[in-house]
């Protein structure tokens, strides 16, 4: 048996630096044994799915037959291969509003902290950190805004929903007679 291997990446999941049980694999094949993120190709074709995860690329197309398989994964996995590609962004966000997809999306490649808030608004919720990044400002990025404007997988309340219920909530009991 082969020695236990864990990803030189950090990641955050849960509010916290975490350790990494998942490899990703890029080549055609499925490792002969553990827990890896591999091409969504190579693991629409395995029978393995309980110990691979899929990679989705930030071009997938997130047709009805892959959604259902991606139902069966223990993650989902995107893939950001430039920072400036926020094809990712919205490959989350239909997972989770349009699909209902509730399993974990890990953001991985070029992942860096002034992403990670947007990124969770739009329902990742694990983050494969570039190496170079520092968890700890990584970690105090998720507290950098206080309130957003727009609706999002974390918050679907509009602001002004938000401000009337405040206010509601801070207006006295009128006087009975």
């Amino acid at each position: 048996m082969l020695p236990e291997q864990t990803s030189p990446r950090p990641l955050i999941k849960g509010g916290r630096q975490i350790e990494d049980q998942w490899l990703r694999h890029d080549d055609d094949t499925t490792p002969a044994e553990g827990k890896a993120i591999v091409r969504l190709d190579v693991w629409l074709a395995s029978d393995r799915r309980d110990s691979l995860a899929p990679w989705l690329p930030s071009d997938t197309e997130l047709d009805a037959e892959t959604v259902a398989a991606l139902r069966e994964a223990p993650l989902v996995a995107i893939d950001f291969p430039k920072f400036t590609d926020g094809r990712g962004y919205s490959i989350a966000r239909v997972l989770r509003e349009r699909h209902t997809f509730t399993g974990e999306i890990r953001a991985l490649g070029d992942v860096l902290i002034d992403q990670l808030v947007y990124m969770k608004r739009c329902g990742f919720d694990a983050w494969s950190l570039r190496e170079d990044q520092i968890v700890e400002d990584a970690l105090n990025a998720f507290n950098a805004f206080s309130r957003h404007y727009q609706v999002s997988i974390d918050n679907p309340e509009p602001m002004f929903l938000r401000r009337q219920r405040e206010a509601c909530a801070h207006q006295p009991e009128p006087a009975l007679a």
